[in-house]
Formats: C-alpha cells, structure tokens, sequence
C-alpha cells in the first residue's frame, strides 16, 4: 500500500489536499449552536460565621439561603461549600442571556427577607 505513495507522489499530495479539504469543510458545517457564546452569569455570596464549625455553618447558615434563593427567576442551580474555619461561598448560576445585575438584585432581595433567621454573628459579618 504505501509502495503506491513512494512511487506516485502527486498521488500523496493529491490525496493529503483532499483530507485536509474535506476536514475543513466538516469544521465548517459541524453545529455549534449547543456551545453557549459566553458564561452564564453567576452570582456569588461569601459568608463569614467565626469560630463555626462546617456543619453548623451548613445547618444554621447554608441551608437557610439555599431554600431562600431556590427558585430566583432564571436561576439554573446553586454551589454551595462551607470549610472549617467558618467560612462558606454560595454560587447562584443563572441561565445565559440574564442580566448580571437584575440577577444580584434578586438575589439579594432573597438573601434580605431570611436574614433575620440568620445567626447575629453571620448577621453582623454581614
């Protein structure tokens, strides 16, 4: 088989364009549209709770923002971690195309109407 590339070159170099042709032609009309142009929008919430623990920075802290923010208008799903040393991150993912700033809005509209049910020091950590 590759004795007919050695003694034919032009067919090498014939065959070689037309790979290289046909696999730009398959970039070009592969879809794309399932690729998002930009990353969705994303709201993120630090929290501050001295002195806790991770488990009761998730059970009297986590948990209470997590049921308030679930359900935000184009929200797609929440990360939340808590470490042991008090300290815990909410991510609120939105849905491509939501405007960042009407999303924080929301959100914070959420995270205000449950902060009294917060502990005073998280409160105070703001």
């Amino acid at each position: 088989m590759f004795d007919k590339f050695i003694k034919r070159p032009v067919l090498a170099i014939a065959l070689s364009v037309a790979i290289v042709f046909l696999g730009l032609l398959a970039i070009k009309t592969s879809p794309v549209a399932q690729f998002p142009e930009i990353a969705p929008p994303r709201v993120n919430i630090f929290i501050e709770f001295p002195g806790s623990n991770a488990d009761v920075l998730v059970k009297s802290t986590l948990t209470i923002l997590e049921r308030a923010i679930n359900g935000v208008q184009g929200m797609q799903y929440i990360l939340s971690d808590a470490t042991s040393a008090g300290e815990a991150s909410l991510q609120v993912i939105f849905e491509p195309g939501t405007d960042p700033t009407l999303a924080a809005v929301r959100v914070k509209s959420r995270v205000d109407q449950v902060m009294t049910n917060l502990p005073p020091l998280v409160q105070r950590e703001g």
